[in-house]
């Protein structure tokens, strides 16, 4: 089952450079000049999935203005099969959320505010087990296991997920699922408070974290933590530069959101595109939210690199919704949208009209 299918009852999870891409869509206007964009899918490779299958849907999602593919696990089989349809493909790991060093590394994982471990005492589901971003031993980890996916001459670029703290705040729309009012952030789920951030601190800031009263009010202690994601972020960035191979990361809906609920400035990675997650059920927005999330997402890029509306399509009730979202992220600035969810024929029908698509 595909790793983000828990987003129907639980939590959410948590590119293009400018260099043109054969494979582009271009969406044709009258007045301005013709602006290329990339469309995308994030999905996890069914190894059942039979070769004519696989020509099928691939030819389809041409077609239809995709233009790239973030795969959730390796299948040299289906990245080559989308390959051949000109499609870009691109492997999509959870970059901090890693479960897999729990036995062997446990001192590896992050700490809350009153002292517990998410190596033994994860928050909300079992699944969620942060690794700390302060260790340079996690950071030396998740540079290899980068270089080592790099290394396949069929990976296009890497698509990070995850590449954050946890959720200090969940979407409004999950409170009730939890039994849980975070109206103000609650240490349980406050992170990471381990030994090596506590030393990083007050190495840079002179200041011993508990004499700090209210350390969730403190803005050097936030500033300290988005630097931690930034820094892993941007050193894995420089290796997928290395390999000549593009850098993308799938971020929360706004700056602004992303920096509140998980200590993630994503508007200072170093990316070659950014597919913000405007799920906008998760927050009990409409559709028209979806636009207003792209173009706070735009002004603080301030032109670095493209944007990307990452769609839920499950949070859409007809039609007519998915293509009023697609609609009002293409006018605010989004460079094109990334779907998760069933793609049907519909959804890329509604995608090539709002285009107007032509191959390059």
């Amino acid at each position: 089952m595909n790793k983000r299918e828990f987003l129907k009852a639980s939590l959410v999870v948590g590119a293009a450079s400018a260099l043109p891409y054969k494979g582009s869509a271009t969406i044709i206007t009258s007045a301005k000049k013709q602006k290329k964009l990339k469309n995308w899918v994030w999905t996890n490779p069914n190894q059942k999935d039979t070769d004519d299958e696989l020509n099928t849907r691939y030819s389809a999602f041409k077609a239809g203005g995709i233009t790239g593919i973030f795969f959730e696990a390796d299948s040299e089989r289906h990245f080559r099969a989308a390959k051949a349809h000109g499609l870009e493909a691109h492997r999509w790991i959870w970059t901090f959320n890693r479960a897999e060093l729990v036995s062997i590394h446990p001192d590896w994982y992050s700490k809350n505010r009153n002292g517990d471990s998410c190596a033994d005492k994860p928050p909300y589901v079992n699944y969620y087990r942060w690794l700390c971003p302060s260790r340079p031993e996690v950071q030396q980890y998740l540079e290899q296991q980068v270089t080592d996916i790099l290394a396949k001459d069929y990976v296009d670029g890497i698509h990070l997920d995850y590449v954050r703290y946890c959720d200090v705040v969940l979407p409004v729309n999950l409170w009730d699922k939890y039994k849980i009012e975070q109206t103000k952030e609650l240490p349980e789920y406050d992170y990471c408070y381990c030994e090596v951030c506590r030393a990083k601190f007050k190495e840079q800031y002179g200041t011993d974290l508990s004499d700090i009263q209210f350390p969730e009010a403190s803005l050097s202690w936030r500033l300290f933590r988005y630097n931690n994601i930034i820094r892993v972020v941007n050193s894995i960035s420089a290796i997928a530069h290395q390999h000549k191979k593009l850098i993308t990361a799938a971020v929360f809906p706004t700056p602004e959101v992303a920096r509140r609920n998980v200590r993630q400035d994503w508007t200072n990675f170093k990316l070659d595109g950014v597919c913000p997650m405007i799920y906008h059920g998760f927050y009990k927005e409409k559709v028209g939210w979806i636009g207003d999330a792209v173009a706070e997402g735009i002004h603080f890029l301030a032109g670095a690199f493209p944007l990307y509306a990452g769609l839920y399509l499950s949070d859409f009730n007809n039609d007519d919704e998915v293509r009023q979202g697609i609609q009002v992220a293409l006018k605010n600035g989004a460079s094109g949208v990334s779907f998760f969810g069933n793609v049907t024929p519909q959804v890329l029908d509604i995608l090539k009209s709002e285009l107007g698509v032509v191959h390059t």
